[in-house]
């Protein structure tokens, strides 16, 4: 009975692609994406790659560096204010852009605030941001309180939109329980918003993130004018 010859290891390996940090970035970011950070760890990740998990850390320190460097590279595809276009239409494109990329990658959000990271990436945009209210003429207090509230709006919709997508999508189970458990009749306006969930129409048109974001920039708009005229 013919035996089947040994795999060359050494030639295995000498075809493989070799390890970099941007490779095992890359990868861990496909990993997150997938499942999330918890998914995450050092063995699985050696493993995707082809490699035992020590050969990691001639490219990167530790998970925590991982989860740093999985951050940039969200991060990196967000814009800054454009300082050619008006401040509206520039800190209103730049907050979409935070938006849409916390919302490819969805346990980003949390991540970016538990704890808080102070990535390069990350504190260039809110340097930008506040420069670009400052330039437009609000004041510093006012650019204090307009820059929180649009922060909380772009992550904090994030959070609760990958909260509610996770749970109506993993959890069908649960959220048809807390429908038969709420006495709808009790609560009319209530039942208005579960019966526009559940049927076609106009208000499904509507982009809830930039319609609160609207909002918000209207209210700016406000007391940009109302500063002109005084």
């Amino acid at each position: 009975m013919a035996t089947e010859p040994a795999r060359d290891r050494t030639a295995e390996h000498a075809t493989r692609e070799p390890l970099s940090r941007e490779r095992i970035l890359r990868e861990a970011l496909r990993i997150a994406d997938e499942g999330g950070v918890d998914a995450l760890t050092m063995r699985r990740l050696g493993d995707e790659l082809g490699f035992e998990a020590m050969s990691l850390y001639r490219h990167v320190a530790n998970k925590d560096d991982v989860l740093d460097g999985i951050l940039d590279l969200v991060l990196e595809e967000t814009t800054e204010p454009d300082e050619d276009d008006a401040w509206d239409a520039a800190v209103r494109a730049s907050a979409i852009s935070v938006r849409d990329a916390l919302q490819r990658h969805p346990w980003a959000p949390s991540l970016l605030l538990s704890p808080p990271r102070a990535r390069p990436a990350h504190l260039r945009y809110q340097d930008s941001l506040l420069g670009r209210l400052r330039k437009a003429g609000f004041s510093a207090d006012t650019t204090y309180v307009a820059y929180h509230v649009l922060d909380a709006h772009i992550v904090g919709f994030s959070i609760w939109q990958t909260m509610h997508s996770m749970t109506a999508a993993n959890s069908p189970e649960l959220v048809e329980k807390l429908m038969r458990e709420i006495p709808f009749d009790e609560y009319p306006y209530l039942l208005e918003h579960r019966d526009q969930h559940l049927t076609e129409g106009p208000h499904h048109d509507v982009k809830a993130f930039e319609f609160g974001l609207d909002l918000i920039l209207d209210g700016l708009r406000r007391i940009h004018d109302a500063h002109d005229r005084g």
